[in-house]
């Protein structure tokens, strides 16, 4: 809940009582089959003579046993050069593409660079799934497999919206979990003296970036007598926007537990917009992480006006934080069409 509360002043005393507003925030083993060999022996057969004894067959005596049967053949394992040649051969045309990446420009460039590279590491997951592997670098490119086609998620994802309450998508990479599984499944293959060749573009850490308390963010020009203070008693900085018609009078930069004064308010009917977040992109004039865009739906006036024996002044005081019983209406505005 937001609430804000305007009083008249005559000859600067403060006097009257105002209203309240509500603010609403916004993933086979093969199967080896075991050959059963029958050994056959044979017996040797002796044909018993009329008296019992035992007598050799007619042609002289013969015994045969049967030799060994021969041993279930075995697939020759890979060969650790093909291995290489066909690893290198599925992740050279990503590992191009990462490259490209990590030298683009944030904007078009980065978001082409980026697009480009997730369907290469899409194409390069499904070679592993089919290369022929050694025994020891199966599971190694299993794991690469499935840590590409994550990467490939991470680098779509990560594309910059070019609107407002947008990171970097460097700062986005940073903190995926597709290149630290490319990452640890790459440290596997190497360890067995398979190197994947994969240089992943580089990433920047959140930034926390933020305004002095009371800063304008844009102040037009302003002579009146009218006042406005705001208590920003949110867990998020704010920006307190007011505009007149499609003219932008001043924004101004409150801190999260603070409260700040802008003076000198022209007289008239003001939109008030105001958005919260955290770091404070100055080129954006917006905030980069959790951002909320909305404005009153009210107008806030302010007057000065000659009165016998003095001035009337309006001052106005907006909390940005929950009331009980607020009743000045908020609603939420598209990012694109907030006042910059």
């Amino acid at each position: 809940m937001v609430r804000y509360t305007s009083a008249h002043m005559t000859g600067g005393a403060a006097a009257g009582a105002g209203w309240t507003a509500a603010h609403r925030r916004r993933r086979t083993g093969r199967a080896g089959a075991l050959g059963a060999a029958a050994l056959a022996l044979a017996l040797p057969l002796a044909a018993c003579s009329a008296g019992g004894g035992s007598e050799a067959p007619t042609g002289g005596s013969s015994s045969s046993a049967a030799g060994p049967a021969p041993s279930p053949s075995q697939a020759p394992t890979v060969d650790p050069a093909a291995y290489r040649h066909a690893l290198t051969g599925a992740l050279r045309p990503l590992d191009s593409a990462l490259r490209t990446v990590d030298g683009a420009r944030e904007g078009g460039a980065l978001d082409k660079a980026l697009d480009s590279a997730a369907g290469k590491a899409e194409t390069a997951a499904e070679a592993l799934e089919t290369v022929a592997a050694p025994d020891n670098a199966r599971s190694g490119t299993s794991q690469l497999a499935t840590a590409l086609r994550a990467l490939g998620q991470d680098l779509r994802s990560a594309r910059g919206s070019g609107g407002r309450c947008a990171s970097s998508p460097r700062v986005e990479l940073d903190t995926a979990h597709g290149p630290q599984s490319v990452k640890e499944a790459a440290r596997a293959l190497k360890a067995l003296g398979y190197d994947t060749s994969l240089r992943l573009p580089r990433t920047e850490r959140a930034r926390h970036r933020r305004l002095a308390n009371g800063t304008f963010v844009r102040d037009g020009s302003r002579g009146g007598l009218g006042r406005l203070t705001v208590n920003n008693g949110t867990s998020s900085d704010a920006v307190v926007t007011l505009t007149r018609g499609t003219r932008t009078a001043f924004s101004l930069y409150v801190r999260k537990g603070a409260k700040a004064t802008v003076r000198s308010v022209n007289s008239g009917a003001y939109t008030v917009y105001f958005t919260t977040g955290e770091d404070w992109n100055g080129g954006k004039r917006s905030f980069t992480r959790g951002c909320s865009f909305e404005k009153f739906d009210d107008k806030a006036n302010f007057r000065t006006v000659r009165v016998s024996g003095g001035t009337q002044y309006t001052v106005l005081t907006f909390t940005l934080n929950k009331v009980f019983g607020g009743n000045a209406s908020t609603s939420t505005v598209p990012p694109g069409a907030f006042p910059s």
